[in-house]
């Protein structure tokens, strides 16, 4: 089976605070605080960076970035305490958690984040009007697990028997439900295999093949993606064509890919930080 691409376009909340350039000042020296869990090489965080330069914003000149990258999920209250507390210009926030930390933070400093669904998560009131001092990027990648289920059924018509592997942190029961349900309505039969940490997913994965699984999707996740080249390369081992969120993940050697593109996808906080 030849590897592909598809892509689609991605949504963002309406911005209602501009954090910095409706007020730039010439000579300042504007603070971003940055959540994010990776590093600062990571292609996240040079799309954030690439962003916010085609704003007028460029680390060492008028930019000045402060917050962790590697970030813990169990630092995040401390780490946006933190940064609410050096009065930071705003926040650039890469998860649900560390954005719910950063509202609980901060109030007034204007937080920027990429969810799978911003409303759905509870971070904004809607994608019209989010709201209290959070916007963002909503990829709704969520609901693209159901489309790439129904593509791996075309790519493989002759699986009988799929698996799921999922992060609980990212994919709600009711939406492991109604893959369930979708698998079922086209004769297939469908296993979850549940990874909550990167120690996690390999025995995941072997679990997958062991209950017969002929395919595997991939479901949305930030864990899932930092840990791609694990999936990619044990998956091979196992001889068990798999699905994932993003193109790159394709390029790197998994698959199929469908979704949008991950620098893009954090490029647009840098401009939505920007502007």
């Amino acid at each position: 089976m030849r590897r592909r691409e598809l892509i689609i376009l991605l949504g963002g909340a309406a911005l209602l605070h501009a954090p910095m350039s409706r007020a730039q000042e010439p000579g300042r020296v504007y603070r971003l605080g940055v959540m994010l869990r990776g590093s600062r090489q990571d292609i996240r965080f040079v799309a954030l960076l690439d962003g916010l330069r085609q704003w007028g914003f460029v680390e060492g000149q008028n930019l000045r970035i402060e917050g962790r990258f590697s970030m813990p999920f169990e630092e995040a209250l401390e780490i946006a305490a933190a940064l609410a507390t050096s009065k930071v210009d705003a926040i650039v926030a890469g998860s649900n958690n560390s954005t719910r930390a950063a509202q609980k933070a901060t109030r007034t400093i204007p937080i920027v984040t990429v969810a799978d669904d911003l409303v759905l998560a509870g971070l904004v009131s809607s994608l019209a009007h989010p709201g209290g001092n959070t916007t963002g990027v909503s990829i709704l990648a969520t609901e693209l697990d159901g489309k790439r289920q129904e593509l791996l059924i075309e790519l493989v018509p002759e699986a009988r028997r799929m698996a799921a592997l999922a992060d609980p942190n990212a994919t709600a029961p009711e939406q492991l439900r109604a893959l369930q349900d979708a698998a079922q309505l086209r004769g297939i039969e469908l296993s979850t295999h549940i990874a909550s940490t990167a120690e996690e997913i390999i025995p995941a994965l072997n679990a997958a093949q062991m209950a017969g699984a002929q395919v595997l999707n991939v479901l949305a996740s930030g864990l899932f993606n930092l840990n791609s080249q694990l999936i990619i390369d044990r998956t091979a081992v196992l001889r068990l064509p798999a699905i994932y969120q993003w193109p790159e993940i394709a390029e790197a050697g998994g698959l199929v890919a469908y979704g949008p593109r991950y620098a893009e996808i954090y490029r647009q906080p840098g401009r939505t930080t920007a502007r």
